[in-house]
């Protein structure tokens, strides 16, 4: 109910597909990521165990209210300790039919509604049944992608409060299951693929958060490494 209140804060219109494949408890949900009102759009229609980045400010204490509630999972990436124990938390999560599904964005950070990006292999190693969501925005009626580097969430909300409305489809896939012999990277790319191909995204391969960091020496040198063969010389 609290999700829908909200929902209709931004004037939201929604509609889901494929209802039957919604996640089922001890599963895990996993997203293509455009906005932190992501997670309202798939909470009106189900109800989840949130796994993310710890935030400050407004968002962090949205992030405390929501604990109260649920079992949620919170956790710094720069803390290598924090990475095992929501690794732990996860297969504890999974191995339980009576928990809430999982809900969680691979990617790790918002991208703009046109692609999909690199999914981190983590949510696809700790076994069990994975529910892939497309999520697609339309647009014309309101741009819901999150610039975090040009503002702020208290900004970020009230753009989406003062758009005309936020229109959006949700695709809910058949479940996946990893193949046997079949690394965590590779599952995540399947997973990947079949979300941008129902959501009419770019399936990309780069990380989202190269918009924040500087590209690796390795990532180069396999791009300039692929280009190389593009030249032909007689």
């Amino acid at each position: 109910m609290c999700y829908r209140i909200l929902a209709r804060a931004f004037s939201a219109v929604v509609t889901y597909h494929n209802k039957e494949n919604r996640a089922k408890g001890g599963g895990i949900c996993v997203a293509n990521h455009t906005s932190p009102i992501d997670v309202i759009i798939l909470a009106c229609d189900a109800c989840y165990a949130m796994v993310g980045q710890v935030h400050a400010g407004f968002t962090g204490m949205i992030q405390r209210a929501m604990s109260r509630s649920e079992a949620h999972i919170w956790f710094q990436r720069s803390e290598v300790k924090d990475r095992q124990a929501v690794s732990n938390r996860l297969k504890e999560h999974v191995s339980d039919p009576d928990k809430l599904p999982i809900l969680i964005f691979p990617e790790g950070t918002c991208i703009n509604n046109t692609s999909v990006m690199m999914f981190k292999k983590g949510s696809f190693e700790v076994g069990g049944t994975i529910y892939p969501v497309a999520i697609k925005y339309d647009a014309r009626f309101g741009d819901a992608f999150w610039n975090s580097s040009k503002y702020n969430m208290i900004q970020y909300l009230l753009l989406m409060m003062t758009s005309w409305a936020i229109v959006c489809d949700v695709w809910y896939l058949p479940p996946m299951h990893r193949k046997e012999g079949e690394a965590a990277v590779e599952f995540a790319n399947r997973v990947k693929h079949e979300i941008a191909q129902k959501g009419g995204l770019v399936d990309l391969l780069w990380d989202g958060q190269l918009k924040r960091m500087t590209v690796k020496e390795d990532f180069k040198k396999e791009q300039q490494k692929e280009y190389s063969k593009l030249l032909k010389v007689e």
